[in-house]
């Protein structure tokens, strides 16, 4: 039992929610174009959370061989750094995470294209062993993309562009001009989440040799960064609602904003990196929370 603690521990469900935000969305926008099949949308939040158990394993054991899981690190300790997993079994976790998604992939591709369609089955199944890629690369090996500051590019392209776009194609097998604002929205939330984590581990990442976009532009600038981030979410989900909606009741999403307001006002005056904590919390749900919300009035 202690084990099994230790192993959901290390898959670290807090993060889960906003990874399948994107699902949630792009299930949503195939509602809003009458697509819509139950099997697919549960193949495809499984597959999602395969892909982020993959990345949480990766990067425990990516950062704790590096040494970037340290006594300066702020939040909770990770299996490799606390001792809880050994290096061999936080590797033989990563490849049991990875099977286990490739199983997703090929179901939820075999649902949603079937063998008529072996284009898209071909494309997709691509994209899938992308997404593992980027799960492992992020911290895992000498060339790993997070310490190089590219970080918040991959997340804006999985969490945002396949997350939602590429949910939404799995229904409708096409896409249109405006889904793509929903897509930027999530995406740019996502990357807000990272950068508060690079925010309130800029000291230890910079001690790591963690080239993080906030290590390299500094503490203040990637606050401003923040900033942008989240006022592009909320300028891209107003213009699709106002260029979609044909009921009042679909502005509910917008209510989301109203918790990113008071974190980005939070952040604004924060001025020590560790206080930054909590707020990581809070955007991530707020992300989920505006993903439930334009799941409803879309739906």
């Amino acid at each position: 039992m202690p084990k099994i603690s230790t192993w959901l521990d290390a898959a670290r469900p807090r993060t889960l929610p906003l990874s399948i935000s994107g699902v949630i969305v792009g299930t949503a926008l195939a509602n809003l174009y009458e697509k819509n099949n139950l099997l697919i949308f549960i193949l495809a939040l499984f597959t999602t959370i395969s892909f982020q158990v993959t990345s949480n394993f990766a990067n425990d054991y990516g950062d704790g061989v590096k040494g970037t899981d340290n006594s300066d690190r702020i939040g909770p300790k990770r299996a490799l750094q606390s001792g809880s997993l050994s290096r061999q079994e936080l590797k033989n976790g990563i490849v049991v995470a990875i099977f286990v998604s490739l199983l997703f992939v090929v179901a939820l591709l075999y649902t949603s294209f079937g063998v008529e369609n072996i284009g898209y089955f071909l494309l997709f199944g691509g994209l899938g062993l992308l997404s593992i890629w980027a799960a492992i690369k992020y911290t895992v090996g000498k060339s790993a993309y997070g310490y190089r500051g590219f970080g918040d590019v991959f997340v804006f392209i999985f969490f945002g562009l396949v997350g939602v776009l590429g949910s939404m194609f799995l229904f409708t097998k096409y896409l249109t001009d405006f889904s793509l604002l929903p897509a930027i929205t999530i995406g740019a939330l996502s990357v807000g989440v990272l950068n508060l984590n690079n925010l309130r581990d800029i000291k230890s990442d910079k001690k790591a040799n963690k080239n993080t976009i906030v290590v390299k532009i500094g503490f203040e600038n990637g606050k401003k960064y923040h900033y942008i981030l989240l006022i592009s979410s909320f300028v891209s989900m107003l213009v699709f609602i106002i260029n979609t909606f044909s009921e009042y009741y679909q502005l509910i999403p917008l209510l989301a904003f109203v918790p990113i307001a008071f974190h980005l006002l939070k952040v604004y005056r924060t001025k020590e990196p560790y206080l930054l904590d909590p707020e990581l919390k809070k955007l991530a749900l707020s992300t989920f929370l505006l993903a439930l919300l334009f799941y409803i009035a879309f739906n």
